[in-house]
């Protein structure tokens, strides 16, 4: 057991060294630099390049050791054991054309995502992933929906719509470059094609524009 010394306790009022010091304003914040916004831009890159290695490291560790990963990490619509794949499924792909037609796109999007802190991008890609899951739960066709399509529509939705309520000028060239770039896809969202899953693309725009509602929408002032 120890012993510790109490402190004398501090007197109230002034003290014999004269009146209290004068509280200093505080200082606004500095603008951000030229260094800041590389250093933010070298993290994005760093954190959408993981991204991107651990899809494909999961991709070739089910192809060389033929695991069938879809089978057990897949979403199974209304299914109580295709729960996990909310979870799992965006990081489950057929083929190694499937995960790299995925990771490119993901890989530009998640660096806008992770470069403008405005975006809120852990929490915003957390609930993108977390929504377009339960969407394609809710309105898959009885199948296993794989991949991280849904994160790409979601992304694209999300950065496209919440410019609109952040009203910033870098978020409004994010937008521009992002519907240029890939707001066709949103075209395809009612396309029904044989393999792919046009609920979970569906899932992941509309994941994006909630998720952009969520973090960004003002309620009006009266």
């Amino acid at each position: 057991m120890r012993l510790i010394e109490r402190r004398p306790k501090a007197k109230l009022g002034r003290t014999a060294a004269g009146p209290p010091e004068k509280l200093k304003p505080r200082k606004k914040p500095l603008p951000p630099t030229k260094s800041s916004e590389w250093n933010k831009l070298v993290e994005a890159v760093k954190c959408s390049f993981a991204i991107v290695i651990i899809l494909f490291t999961i991709t070739l560790v089910d192809q060389l050791l033929n695991l069938g990963l879809h089978r057990y990490f897949g979403i199974y619509p209304r299914d109580l054991f295709g729960l996990i794949g909310i979870a799992t499924s965006p990081l489950i792909h057929g083929n190694f054309s499937h995960v790299f037609a995925n990771s490119i796109p993901l890989f530009v999007l998640s660096v806008i995502l992770f470069w403008n802190r405005q975006y809120y991008p852990a929490r915003s890609l957390a609930l993108i992933w977390f929504l377009s899951g339960v969407g394609t739960w809710t309105i898959g066709r009885v199948s296993s929906h794989i991949g991280a399509s849904s994160l790409v529509f979601g992304l694209v939705t999300y950065l496209i719509i919440s410019a609109i309520w952040m009203r910033c000028w870098k978020a409004l060239l994010f937008s521009v470059f992002v519907l240029v770039g890939y707001g066709g896809i949103l075209l395809s969202l009612f396309t029904v094609q044989e393999g792919v899953s046009w609920e979970g693309h569906l899932s992941g725009a509309v994941a994006g524009f909630f998720t952009a509602w969520i973090n960004h929408k003002k309620p009006a002032s009266p």
